[in-house]
């Protein structure tokens, strides 16, 4: 059992890595429950799996689980789904001293945080990742959102959890595609400021992907890890140093708004992709060595993850994917920062970047 605290003052939370730990939810879960009751929000396909667990873990206990069930799949972050979340909520006489629960991964998590935000101008929630993805990245650090149809997280809100419990157990049974999905975030860790964490990746990706319990629990701690501590140097990305947690996003965002955010490429699909891009440009504007890029690409293919626009089964012009960039919520006085790299564990904001050079570069790596 390791617990990581994100440092926040008064918004301070830990963070429990347990194998095993649903099992023991009730006990680790009883204090959130102020009304002798939670409200736990899942997707039909955790639910089916992972509900029963928690179910039979508070057998016996005097605290109520009030369940709502949504549709897996990117689409659930959307305002009709908000709508129908926080009905349900209100319909059910929740408390802003109540504690919503988000059971899933990254869909669930955002959507019940931005629940949790705004119904009655704000309750308690905590987050139990389901997935890899969730697990490393997502759960931590309170960013909360839907998509629009202008583009993915464009609303939403900083608001940070309670407590969040992770279980490595929870993801040995994933499907091997989510599984690869959220690895590309473990690697994200290593290439914006861990070398030797990306190096780490190339020898143990292999393991991880195989499930082996002990690589998974170095890399979801090691990942965590890193991110509170981003997270408590700079909460709302103010500074820039979170911004470096967008590694990849800027591109793998307009190439998830190519497929109209479906499962034809995944959001660490489209990480992966955007990360191997990024280190692409980097080469190409001279800023890190080819041979770095070309590092990044090799390990992305190693393991069966998109490392271009042609294994992402995008055919979009640049300029289209480049039109999506410009509904990114980064943009500022007509500007897109870029995180690009000096080299793997040196990435760097850049402010200088004119968005028809990136139209040209996707065009040539088509």
């Amino acid at each position: 059992m390791t617990q990581i605290t994100v440092e926040l003052g008064e918004n301070s939370y830990p963070i429990l890595v347990q194998p095993g730990a649903l099992e023991l939810a009730a006990t680790h879960l009883r204090e959130f429950a102020n009304n002798h009751r939670l409200f736990i929000l899942t997707d039909e396909n955790v639910g089916s799996h992972l509900l029963p667990i928690i179910r039979s873990a508070f057998d016996g206990s005097d605290i109520e689980l009030v369940v709502k069930t949504l549709p897996a799949g990117e689409t659930s972050k959307s305002w009709s789904q908000l709508e129908q979340v926080t009905d349900w909520l209100l319909a059910e006489g929740v408390e802003r001293s109540d504690t919503l629960v988000a059971l899933g991964g990254g869909v669930i998590g955002d959507l019940t945080g931005f629940s949790a935000a705004i119904i009655k101008r704000g309750c308690s929630f905590v987050q139990i990742p389901t997935s890899l993805l969730a697990q490393v990245d997502s759960s931590v650090g309170g960013k909360t959102a839907i998509n629009s149809t202008a583009g993915k997280n464009l609303v939403g809100s900083f608001y940070q959890p309670q407590f969040v419990l992770i279980d490595p157990l929870v993801v040995t049974s994933l499907p091997d595609r989510e599984l690869k999905a959220g690895y590309a975030e473990v690697v994200k860790y290593g290439l914006i400021n861990d070398a030797d964490f990306f190096a780490w990746c190339e020898t143990n990706g292999d393991k991880i992907l195989q499930r082996d319990p002990d690589a998974l629990s170095e890399a979801i701690i090691h990942s965590v890890s890193t991110k509170a501590q981003i997270v408590a140097e700079d909460e709302k990305e103010r500074s820039g140093r979170r911004a470096l947690l967008n590694l990849g996003h800027t591109f793998g965002h307009a190439l998830e708004a190519e497929t109209g955010f479906s499962d034809k490429l995944v959001h660490g699909e489209a990480v992966a992709a955007g990360m191997a891009l990024a280190f692409g440009y980097s080469a190409r504007r001279g800023d890190c060595k080819t041979a770095d890029a070309e590092r990044v690409a090799a390990h992305l293919k190693s393991v069966g993850l998109p490392y271009n626009l042609s294994t992402s089964s995008i055919q979009a012009s640049g300029q289209r994917l480049v039109e999506h960039m410009m509904h990114d919520k980064k943009m500022s006085g007509g500007t897109l920062p870029f995180l690009l790299a000096r080299g793997i564990g040196q990435t760097f904001l850049a402010d200088d970047v004119a968005l028809g050079d990136i139209a040209a570069f996707l065009d040539e790596s088509a």
